[in-house]
């Protein structure tokens, strides 16, 4: 099984950039497909962005498509969002997900979890 602990969540004005980084541990993160996942208050979560398990396909939402990049280094155990151009509508909970191979943009697909970073946009 893998556990998976986010970071660099914090505060940013609109226009700033983050990165988020999603450090995997306790299994073989090359064979795992990764999510990043977004949950604001009151909303259900929602897909961000997710790339296969060996980094040569990407997918994005439409509201982060081009704002929004999703990579992944096997070798550091490490996931990451670079997150630019960000608005007030980003902010949210952001969370990695792991699936086994198969990628997919529905939470319900994905096993392991993360606890989240908060990341807030102020305009």
């Amino acid at each position: 099984q893998v556990q998976l602990v986010e970071s660099g969540g914090g505060l940013v004005q609109a226009g700033g950039s983050l990165r988020l980084s999603c450090a995997a541990s306790g299994g073989t993160f090359s064979g795992y497909a990764m999510g990043w996942f977004r949950q604001a208050p009151g909303k259900e979560r929602e897909f961000v962005a997710a790339i296969r398990w060996s980094g040569g396909s990407t997918y994005y939402a439409d509201s982060v498509k081009g704002r929004f990049t999703i990579s992944r280094d096997n070798a550091k155990n490490t996931l990451y969002l670079q997150m630019n151009s960000l608005k007030p509508e980003d902010t949210a909970v952001y969370y990695c997900a792991a699936r086994w191979r198969s990628t997919s943009t529905s939470h319900r697909d994905y096993g392991y979890w993360g606890q989240g970073t908060q990341v807030t946009v102020s305009s």
